[in-house]
């Protein structure tokens, strides 16, 4: 009987990229084995041994590698799914989308802090008008109910994903704020460009609840968890220069805090 030849199949690059992996899971522990191995899928994503594009094969395989039932292995990769951290598509299987998005509380832009990450950030402005400035913008600015203020409304994205919706007001007379460049680069390159050193802030952090209008911008589903931020910078003469109102989705970015022990 001749022997039966089979043609092997094709990997795209990445393919293998759980072979160079060592997972290091813990039995006797009372952290459930479906979190030990999503935790370590986690970190190996956030530090770049796992990339967009790697795929982690069928839960089968997996399952058998590392000596796991198949419904540990599917909890641990739905709770990356549901973290926005991997995606199951259809003929293809599970796959790395992006690692989380951390963000210092530090007075830098989001693009910058993108950027700086390998994010690849990209922008798209929905809105650049001039409106008369609401009483708590006006404030916050330090004008008159009423005065001319630019708004900026944009949709900054990552690998194709939204991140966050940004909505920022800023005095008329501060810059001209061009709808191309506010796509091209970030407000406070283009701030600092202008020859404005931003100095100092008031910033508040929050969350709430993604209305109909931010799930769709933000592809999340009504309901879901966003994160908030009302900012006020200050140039280095003390004058405000700029107000944003920010949200983020909860599910694709975090806040980053170092705390200090007070002596």
């Amino acid at each position: 009987m001749s022997p039966v030849h089979r043609t092997p199949q094709r990997t795209a690059p990445g393919d293998r990229a759980l072979d160079r992996l060592t997972f290091a899971l813990d039995r006797a522990s009372p952290v459930p084995l479906y979190y030990q191995l999503a935790r370590q899928l986690e970190e190996a994503i956030e530090h770049g041994a796992l990339v967009p594009g790697n795929l982690l094969g069928n839960e089968i395989d997996l399952s058998a590698r590392l000596g796991l039932s198949r419904p540990t292995v599917r909890q641990a990769i739905q709770s990356l799914v549901d973290k926005g951290l991997l995606v199951r598509r259809r003929g293809v299987g599970t796959q790395v989308v992006h690692s989380r998005v951390k963000r210092p509380l530090e007075l830098s832009s989001l693009y910058d802090d993108l950027a700086a990450a390998g994010q690849g950030p990209a922008t798209r402005v929905l809105r650049n008008e001039r409106i008369p400035a609401p009483a708590d913008v006006a404030a916050a600015l330090g004008l008159a109910e009423g005065a001319e203020i630019t708004l900026l409304e944009r949709l900054r994205c990552t690998h194709g994903q939204p991140v966050a919706f940004l909505r920022n007001h800023l005095p008329v007379s501060l810059l001209d704020l061009g709808t191309e460049r506010l796509e091209s680069t970030g407000l406070y390159r283009m701030l600092r460009s202008a020859g404005i050193t931003l100095h100092s802030a008031r910033q508040s952090i929050g969350a709430r609840a993604a209305g109909p209008v931010e799930a769709a911008l933000l592809d999340e589903r009504e309901g879901a968890a966003l994160l908030t931020m009302e900012r006020t910078a200050y140039d280095d003469a003390g004058r405000p220069v700029e107000h944003g109102s920010h949200v983020y989705r909860a599910s694709r970015y975090s806040f980053a805090f170092q705390l200090l022990v007070r002596t």
